[in-house]
């Protein structure tokens, strides 16, 4: 086996022209490893050598390590065009063959996307968008959004390509500074572009800013994606601080003093800027109420850019989205000075949702929990606003349909994976119910809720949401059906089923109903506590409706949870999850039944 001296002599004396370009690549593929680099990479300083060559060597070359000083220099020196196409195959090449969060994966595409920066400086051709669009379009497909190091570089990126020049921001804390590769190259040492054309038209240069509007969207919607934000639980915290368990740790607290937190907080704020800097900030309200109304865009890069209707490169619906609700959520929380929406509830808010949502809804929530957590952001805040409708939506036929809008919210707090955005979706759901000023709406959407709904967690919201509305009307001398028995005559058989077929069931049946209804039933006790056991709603409960339900509700129930109780006890059965969590249930159950004076 040779020496690394003599592989060294060896690729130092074939160079051409000892040898031609082909033979000279098959004795450097045949030669690379870690040792031989420092002196190869003195080899590619020669110019004219890397031009002919560069581009063939990236594939070489990526997967050895300590090989990012070489592809510099090709990327300095190698012909642009040749060698953008070649880092584009490879990266299509590198994330088709690896997985999610793999390292390895991700330090190529860190070098990859580095060069890229510096062949995009040099490539000097009439119409760039060409060679641009192709870049975005491999650059995005082959991003792994979990990564802080593939985020920078992206943005680095996306500045270079921009004819809006400056420094990158500095991020909140120097604890989430990132270094990106070949920061620190020297465009002096740059050779120029070969095949050098005329300047760009002034319709490219458009072209080429909607690509990358295009492109940061997309990146912007795919980081929030796929980081946990914390948007809407911390807005809820910073609108509503009398929510917060006292004593309980907040997500306010935690971005404050968790590095790594703060570090996720810095690259959305930088994309956000990039985005900005790309003119983003400075669109009308009518422009952005334009582009709120367009149909869905969720791949925008796909379609081919045309220079003479730049017009037809879209933004991404979601990135844009999540644009917005990070100015409106940094108002707030980091005192940030940003233009904001001149948007209302009812018709746009509403329009929005309805339209990202679609028609599979459960899989359009599941499949983006950043984009609808910007969505809930946009609303909470709009509701504080007092920015419920606009002048344009005076009715149903103009945009304002709270049933409709009550329902998406619903949707949201049911599908969506993290458990503080369903509560985020939750407490606005409430608080639009009790803004509609139609009480029969807001008996109708309680009415529709507890017959029609299949999950019991929001059957129990809207007992909740009942008794609010009965507080609120009493609070507010209402002479309405909330503070009338018409109310609970209307749902009285929805509020209080009956389950008198509930004696006749064995105990896995009864375990089964309960795993499925208990959520509910532990809500519609607590009401009829309270319903029953004040002297201030009495009045709302119709004429011999305490008789009729402990008949039909509170007695069968009460035999389900001591025949639960029994036969766990006997272990006839096992429990729902713990057998100490569902007996636990059971006693309050059976404690708050037997505390309702029915008599």
């Amino acid at each position: 086996m040779s020496s690394v001296d003599e592989v060294i002599k060896r690729l130092r004396e074939s160079r051409p022209p000892a040898s031609d370009p082909f033979t000279y690549l098959t004795i450097v593929e045949k030669s690379l490893s870690p040792e031989v680099l420092p002196a190869f990479g003195e080899i590619l300083e020669d110019a004219e050598l890397t031009k002919d060559i560069g581009w063939d060597l990236v594939e070489m070359l990526i997967s050895i390590p300590g090989s990012e000083p070489c592809l510099e220099t090709i990327a300095r020196l190698g012909n642009p065009r040749e060698v953008i196409l070649k880092v584009l195959e490879v990266l299509d090449s590198n994330s088709e063959s690896s997985e999610a969060g793999d390292a390895s994966a991700s330090a190529k595409f860190i070098t990859l996307v580095g060069m890229l920066t510096i062949l995009h400086r040099r490539l000097k051709v009439k119409a760039p968008s060409r060679f641009i669009h192709s870049t975005l379009q491999a650059v995005y497909r082959a991003y792994d959004p979990h990564g802080a190091e593939t985020t920078a570089v992206v943005i680095d990126l996306v500045r270079a390509l921009s004819s809006h020049k400056r420094p990158p921001l500095p991020t909140r804390q120097s604890s989430t500074k990132l270094d990106t590769p070949f920061q620190e190259s020297d465009p002096a040492k740059s050779a120029p572009d070969p095949e050098a054309e005329a300047t760009e038209s002034p319709a490219e240069s458009e072209l080429v800013n909607r690509l990358l509007r295009s492109f940061i969207t997309s990146i912007l919607e795919a980081y929030v994606n796929s980081n946990n934000m914390e948007w809407a639980s911390r807005q809820i915290e910073y609108l509503s601080p009398e929510r917060i368990v006292p004593g309980k740790p907040t997500m306010l607290q935690a971005f404050k003093q968790i590095p790594e937190l703060q570090a996720t907080d810095a690259l959305v704020g930088q994309l956000v800027a990039v985005a900005n800097d790309l003119g983003l900030s400075t669109l009308s309200s009518d422009e952005v109420k334009i582009l709120l109304q367009e149909p869905v865009s969720s791949n925008p890069l796909s379609i081919e850019p045309d220079s003479e209707h730049p017009e037809t490169t879209k933004l991404s619906t979601g990135g844009f989205l999540c644009f917005i609700a990070y100015r409106i959520f940094a108002s707030d929380i980091f005192d940030a000075n940003y233009h904001l929406p001149d948007i209302a509830i009812f018709p746009d808010h509403h329009v929005l949702l309805k339209n990202f949502l679609g028609e599979d809804a459960q899989a359009k929530i599941v499949g983006n929990p950043g984009t609808i957590e910007a969505l809930i952001v946009m609303a909470l805040w709009l509701h504080d606003q007092k920015r419920l409708i606009g002048s344009s939506a005076t009715s149903k036929e103009t945009g304002v349909d709270f049933m409709s809008y009550h329902h998406l919210l619903t949707l949201v707090s049911v599908f969506h994976p993290a458990l503080r955005v369903r509560n985020a979706a939750t407490v606005l759901a409430g608080l639009i119910l009790h803004a509609d000023t139609e009480e029969d709406d807001r008996l109708a959407i309680l009415e529709d809720l507890l017959e029609n709904c299949m999950f019991s967690s929001l059957q129990a919201c809207a007992v909740t949401w009942l008794r609010e509305e009965l507080i609120l009307a009493r609070k507010a001398g209402s002479k309405g059906r909330f503070t009338s028995p018409s109310c609970l005559d209307a749902l009285q058989y929805t509020l209080f089923p009956d389950l008198v077929y509930l004696y006749d069931a064995d105990a896995l049946e009864l375990r089964e109903y309960w795993a499925q209804n208990s959520p509910f039933h532990l809500q519609v006790a607590n009401f009829a506590l309270f319903l029953f056991g004040g002297a201030d709603f009495k009045g709302v409960a119709p004429a011999g409706m305490a008789a009729a339900i402990e008949h039909r509700y509170v007695r069968p129930l009460q035999a389900t949870a001591k025949t639960l109780k029994d036969a766990i006890e006997k272990e006839e059965i096992e429990a729902e999850g713990t057998d100490s969590e569902m007996v636990m249930q059971l006693d309050i159950l059976t404690d708050t039944l037997e505390r309702i004076p029915l008599q």
